[in-house]
């Protein structure tokens, strides 16, 4: 059914295709990373953190988060690392790079919700083109075979805006993830401001 499709699609539909599987490939890893990063979140340890910096035992934090794997806890950790040059900033450094990871190829998922639609529509113009063509040769003593044509041309549009509405919802999921994970540690990142007294606190 699929080669049917690319057949009556015409040469627009493999770089359709190749959307589709870009699309699929990237929701399926950014899934599995978010899987991770909600298997990994560890709010207990991140409150050990915020009381054990509270009483200044940072070898004792050192310790207990050599194996952590909640972004949180590598935010707060970096910036209690840098606590004699400026804790708030370097927390905001980590911050940054934390986001950057959980923002990986999301651009790549809002091309294809562009991208996709309109190869669609390039696909369509293509046949129609090839349609009236074929009416302007055989004239108007063969209207079905043009109306077919037509009819074929409109799959490439069916194909892309399938295409880009079924990349739309994953994207905004893991837009509001990101969103999320940046409230959380924005949370954690002023606790910690508080408990420890601000920047330049030994």
């Amino acid at each position: 059914m699929i080669f049917d499709l690319l057949q009556k699609g015409g040469i627009v539909m493999y770089p359709l295709l190749a959307c589709s599987l870009v699309s699929l490939t990237v929701i399926l890893e950014r899934s599995l990373f978010w899987i991770r990063q909600k298997r990994e979140a560890d709010d207990s340890l991140v409150n050990e953190v915020l009381e054990l910096a509270r009483l200044r035992k940072y070898e004792e934090i050192r310790t207990s988060t050599q194996e952590a794997a909640d972004y949180v806890v590598r935010v707060l950790v970096c910036g209690l690392v840098h606590r004699g040059f400026s804790l708030s900033k370097a927390m905001e450094m980590a911050a940054l790079e934390e986001i950057k990871r959980m923002k990986r190829y999301l651009p790549v998922l809002d091309t294809m919700i562009t991208a996709a639609p309109l190869l669609g529509i390039l696909g369509t113009v293509i046949g129609i083109i090839h349609s009236f063509d074929m009416l302007g040769r055989a004239g108007i003593q063969d209207p079905q075979a043009v109306t077919s044509g037509i009819a074929q041309a409109l799959v490439t549009t069916a194909a892309g805006l399938l295409i880009a509405i079924f990349t739309l919802f994953p994207y905004n999921y893991f837009v509001s993830k990101v969103e999320k994970a940046g409230i959380r540690i924005e949370k954690y990142a002023t606790s910690l401001e508080i408990v420890h007294g601000g920047d330049n606190q030994k």
